[in-house]
């Protein structure tokens, strides 16, 4: 009978298998069509189309003054004019220029809105998401107005209102390898402000093909960051991070949260930091779960003490000691998580590293300044610092961008990075499936047998303190995940308790049942296997976490 059952379910997860396989073959072959539809489409466009169009002076009044500046234009960009270091030419190369940016969220959209208003020709935006009433609080281009549509649509209308001079391009749609090269090859410039690993490994790469410059930001909790990859023979995202980092090193805003002015990729920001070419620095030894290394040197002499839980916490630059490398180590107890658990997408960070990534757009389009090729700007937000450090030039054995490198358009198209990172390219939160069906309980099943029945228990919520302020299932005991060892006494005087009060009919069942939740049901998975590991066997998931809870028992239950 058991080799029945363990017959199919085998049969079950290879049919699952090829479901998914078969999947992504009809989302590519999507993607790729609606690709060619849009390029029919955009031929077969007429004149007076009822899209924004750059408006240029027809008549000879901007040409008397030498440049291609109608009287309206002057006006609204008289202050870009008065700056000698700007001036005419700045804004020409500006209004003559085209940005792509992809992701509407919340590094995207306070670069849409500078582009637009500094009068960049031509912005692509590329997002296939929805706006959501957890984006208004830092995702500052959208309104409630625009709930459940579009954010393409939504900030293209603000971007519109903005200045109706300029044309904006609407790509609804994920980007892809089967659309990439087509997209990203109309515009001079590209802003990547997507918050997961695959997509920075795609952009980079569709940008070495083209010849594109890429303005790359991140943002997680408090601290964020920026750099120009593949820039004026600069360095591109691979020669720093040849290999992608653990996959329970990468954080997403969701999880982590970030404050709104700062948001992205946690993996990027965890890893940005890296090995250093200059003397002086040294690593600290700290564990984790993963740990990855790149290059950079600091340029100023000031220590850095660890704080936080990202790059500026991970790195401790020692008073002694000299070291050629400088490893930064993920904390484990923060790790594998989308960022709507751990809190990055924020309120101000991402505000500040996507107006930062607008202007180094503009630097890079208007030929001013000196863009943040080869350099790396750190923000940390709490204590109001910013550092520039200098990071390794162009590496010669980068795959992409090396001198061995051939990486082809066609290779490109070809390339699966959702295998090569490990990560999905969707934003929607992990699912994991970490333990057996029999450690598992329904949240259903839960309310069946703790509210309804009475059933003696201990409920065990794994969430960090500060999640569990937010909102908890009534007495529940937090213990956060990352402290379960040390805290085994409370479990089991809690049982012990629990026991003593219950019922003659607990006894003969085994005693008080241990229940472990956490949000979305993947830390509580964790927390069991190490429960069972350690004795308490009686420890059962209740799948789904909180958000189960509110979607199957209680409606009103409060979700963020």
């Amino acid at each position: 009978m058991e080799s029945n059952v363990g017959g199919e379910a085998s049969r079950i997860l290879r049919e699952i298998d090829s479901l998914k396989s078969s999947k992504k073959d009809i989302d590519r072959k999507i993607s790729l069509l609606e690709s060619q539809l849009r390029q029919i489409q955009l031929q077969e466009e007429k004149p007076n189309s009822n899209s924004s169009v750059i408006i240029t002076s027809s008549s000879n009044e901007g040409f008397r003054h030498g440049h291609g500046l109608s009287p309206d234009m002057i006006y609204r960009y008289s202050r870009h004019l008065l700056l000698p270091s700007f001036g005419v030419q700045g804004q020409t190369n500006l209004v003559k220029s085209s940005v792509l940016v992809v992701g509407a969220g919340g590094l995207g959209s306070p670069a849409l809105l500078y582009l637009a208003a500094c009068g960049v020709g031509r912005i692509g935006i590329v997002d296939h998401d929805v706006v959501e009433l957890n984006n208004l609080h830092r995702q500052v281009i959208h309104t409630e107005a625009y709930i459940g549509r579009s954010k393409v649509e939504s900030a293209a209308a603000a971007c519109r209102s903005i200045n109706s001079t300029i044309q904006i391009v609407e790509y609804k749609e994920a980007l892809r390898t089967s659309n990439a090269l087509e997209i990203m090859n109309k515009y001079d410039v590209v802003i990547d402000a997507t918050d997961n690993v695959p997509s920075r490994y795609m952009i980079n790469d569709c940008c070495v093909v083209l010849g594109k410059p890429l303005v790359s930001g991140a943002a997680l909790g408090l601290e964020g960051q920026l750099t120009v990859y593949n820039y004026n023979g600069g360095p591109c995202y691979r020669c720093l991070f040849p290999t992608p980092p653990p996959t329970t090193a990468c954080q997403r805003c969701s999880d982590s949260g970030v404050l709104g002015v700062v948001p992205t990729d946690t993996g990027s920001i965890a890893l940005a930091i890296i090995t250093s070419s200059h003397s002086g620095l040294s690593a600290s030894s700290r564990p984790g779960n993963g740990s990855c290394t790149g290059r950079v040197e600091i340029l100023s002499g000031e220590k850095v003490q660890p704080r936080g839980s990202t790059d500026f916490a991970c790195l401790n630059l020692l008073e002694k000691g000299l070291s050629e490398e400088l490893t930064v180590y993920i904390n484990p107890s923060e790790t594998g998580k989308h960022s709507s658990e751990l809190g990055t997408d924020g309120t101000i960070v991402p505000g500040i590293i996507g107006c930062l990534q607008a202007l180094e757009a503009i630097k890079i389009a208007s030929c001013v300044g000196e863009p943040l090729s080869g350099r790396m700007l750190l923000f940390d937000a709490l204590s109001a610092r910013i550092r520039v450090v200098k990071i390794r030039g162009r590496s010669l054995q980068c795959e992409a961008c090396g001198e061995r490198g051939s990486f082809t358009q066609q290779e490109f198209r070809d390339f699966d990075y959702e295998r090569f990172t490990q990560s999905p390219l969707s934003t929607v939160p992990l699912k994991l499936n970490l333990i057996g069906k029999d450690k598992r309980i329904s949240s259903k099943e839960y309310k069946e047998r703790v509210v309804e029945k009475g059933e003696a228990h201990v409920l065990v919520d794994v969430r960090p303190a500060h999640h569990y302020k937010i909102v908890s299932l009534p007495n529940s005991l937090n213990i956060p995940l990352s402290t379960l060892r040390d805290r085994l006494p409370e479990i089991s005087l809690a049982l012990n308790k629990e026991e003593e009060s219950g019922s003659d009919s607990d006894r003969r069942n085994g005693g008080a049942r241990l229940y472990v939740v956490c949000r979305r049901g993947n830390d509580s998975q964790r927390a069991v296997e190490e429960l069972h590991k350690l004795g308490y066997t009686s420890a059962k998931d209740i799948i789904g976490g909180l958000e189960s809870w509110a979607h199957d028992v209680d409606p009103n239950f409060p979700t963020y």
